[in-house]
């Protein structure tokens, strides 16, 4: 034992090919943390997404009922037969509106659709980070080194992590 107390066989052990498994698995480490943060801010934007898609769904049926109740208002006051200025400005007034409706309606639901895609590319795009599990087999695989000393461990990782960080690239640019 040497006198700064650890074992003197230990001084002389410097595995270069052991240190460089360690910087793979730190890097692979790294790459992972990368590809995780991505992979759930892309699920969190699609659910976002797919809430204000259904908000905008239900505000566009809130307008299509103003609509048909407008509608329906015309049809009982034409089928009534009733005449006179009062009715004509009444039966004008229904129709400005019925015709707003309509065009609010129409915008509306544009705008669903869009959402509507935006998640659905969003979801599309989280698929990709299938990354994140190839990151971690690399990890996982890399330092299965340090237990069996066996140079294909972190070849496997390697090859894990470059599979990893393409799929993680697509993600980020698909």
């Amino acid at each position: 034992m040497s006198s700064h107390g650890v074992p003197h066989e230990a001084h002389g052990t410097e595995d270069a090919f052991a240190k460089k498994v360690g910087a793979l698995a730190a890097l692979l480490a790294i790459g992972l943390t990368m590809v995780t943060i991505a992979s759930h801010r892309t699920h969190t934007h699609s659910i976002v997404a797919r809430a204000e898609a259904n908000d905008k769904w239900s505000y566009y049926q809130s307008k299509k009922i103003k609509y048909h109740n407008l509608e329906l208002g015309i049809d009982l006051v034409t089928a009534q037969g009733v005449k006179g200025d009062a009715v004509d400005r009444m039966l004008e007034r229904y129709g400005a509106e019925r015709t707003r409706y309509d065009a609010e309606a129409k915008e509306i639901k544009e705008k669903a659709e869009q959402k509507e895609k935006e998640s659905e590319h969003a979801e599309h795009q989280a698929l990709r980070f299938i990354a994140e599990g190839l990151f971690e087999i690399g990890l996982v695989m890399s330092s299965l080194f340090f237990l069996a000393h066996r140079k294909l461990f972190p070849v496997i990782g390697l090859i894990g992590g470059a599979a990893g960080t393409v799929l993680g690239v697509l993600g980020l640019i698909g």
